[in-house]
């Protein structure tokens, strides 16, 4: 699970990260609502925590923005105990919840893990796509009927580009994606998981279509 937690406050950022990296999190930090807006714009995230008052943009303008451009990321929202206005505004704009300061860090635990559950409860946990099914609840697939067996790479870059079919995906963005901030794979890397999975695909009429100069592109599944 991955997570974006947004707080100028250096001291605060690092006990979140902490706090939610020992809870199976892999917790990233930007501290001003410019950056934010740029890193959600360009890399998935299951979760934000979210401060009001940055630097730059606020943190109402980032949930404006997120909503609008029509990500539904859970946003955890980070706001001062008596800030009552602060909390309705910010769940009105799309926010799913709200913490107060200073908070409990097992109650941050508890609210972070309830929202990824209940939005990942709200995604579609099974696809079919011609032959091909798969559970990502349950982390299996099938493929005409047999377990099709994969290695973690190219599970999580078959369960991308199911979330994006007939869309152009880069590079960039699978490598996003698929690994965290503080690991390195390169380009050439991700043609290698592509070709891999390719090639277990294309044979039962599964196209990833490779569009040169952008990306890749899973196409929607048409009989044969």
């Amino acid at each position: 699970m991955k997570a974006l937690i947004v707080e100028d406050d250096r001291l605060l950022s690092d006990g979140i990260a902490r706090t939610l990296a020992a809870n199976g999190f892999v917790a990233e930090h930007v501290d001003d609502g410019g950056s934010a807006d740029g890193v959600l714009r360009r890399e998935p995230f299951d979760l934000v925590v979210l401060d009001i008052g940055l630097p730059g943009l606020d943190g109402f303008e980032v949930v404006r923005r997120m909503r609008a451009r029509g990500q539904q990321t859970p946003v955890l929202v980070l706001t001062a105990r008596d800030a009552v206005q602060d909390r309705v505004l910010g769940l009105n704009l799309g926010a799913d919840d709200y913490l107060p300061k200073p908070f409990d860090k097992d109650e941050l635990v508890a609210r972070a893990n309830a929202l990824v559950r209940r939005s990942r409860v709200e995604t579609e946990r099974r696809v079919v796509h011609g032959p091909l099914e798969v559970d990502f609840g349950a982390r299996r697939a099938f493929l005409g009927g047999q377990p099709l067996e994969l290695p973690l790479r190219e599970w999580m870059l078959l369960e991308y580009l199911l979330r994006n079919v007939e869309k152009v995906v880069n590079k960039e963005q699978i490598i996003a994606a698929i690994c965290r901030w503080d690991e390195e794979i390169s380009p050439n890397a991700i043609e290698v998981y592509t070709s891999r999975l390719r090639a277990k695909l294309e044979p039962h009429g599964i196209r990833i279509r490779t569009i040169r100069g952008f990306g890749y592109m899973l196409m929607a599944w048409q009989q044969p």
